[in-house]
């Protein structure tokens, strides 16, 4: 069997209960995103040495790999394809909460950046952000589990703890934004303005 089918060559794809759709569909759409994500976790693994930040990154990619069944399976019986249960938001929120724990929460925003790992995980979370827009627009194509949503929001706040803990490891300080030409330069906390 051959990589080329060319059954997509004029900008139609299959979709699982759906037949064939065009390319640009928020449901295809969805489905890039994801596979952006998935990547970018790939590459980020190449940067990452801690053993158990590398099994936490490779058992997301595995969830991603759910996330997308569970989209392609939305029109099918719900035992047809693996499904995001709310066990996988649990997961995520246990890991959550520690990290944060021991990080505190920031009074600033804090700019993405520092070490390569936490770089790369802040990559990573952005992309999560793009693949959950993505999915809101699927909503309004077709009914999907509640629960996709809830995942990938979560994953989107256990990525940008695990950027914060990244630097936190190697010792690398949180910057947070200046905001020049406003005035004098000021940094924003929560609700509030700062003159520095």
């Amino acid at each position: 069997m051959k990589i080329y089918t060319k059954v997509g060559d004029q900008g139609q794809t299959c979709f699982f209960g759906c037949g064939m759709i065009q390319k640009n569909d928020p449901r295809i759409e969805a489905f890039g995103a994801l596979d952006e994500l998935n990547s970018v976790i790939g590459l980020t693994l190449c940067f990452v040495e801690d053993e158990k930040l590398r099994q936490m990154l490779t058992k997301i990619q595995n969830d991603l790999f759910t996330v997308g069944a569970d989209l392609a399976g939305s029109q099918l019986a719900a035992d047809t394809l693996p499904r995001i249960r709310e066990e996988h938001v649990k997961e995520l929120e246990g890991v959550i909460d520690e990290l944060e724990e021991r990080l505190g929460m920031p009074k600033k925003f804090i700019l993405p950046g520092g070490t390569v790992s936490s770089s790369f995980l802040h990559l990573c979370r952005t992309m999560t952000r793009r693949a959950e827009r993505s999915l809101v627009n699927v909503q309004g194509v077709i009914q999907i589990n509640p629960t996709l949503l809830c995942y990938i929001n979560r994953l989107s706040d256990l990525l940008y703890v695990l950027a914060r803990q990244a630097n936190k490891e190697l010792e690398v300080k949180e910057q947070q934004p200046m905001y020049k030409y406003f005035g004098k330069e000021r940094t924003m906390e929560k609700g509030a303005e700062k003159v520095v």
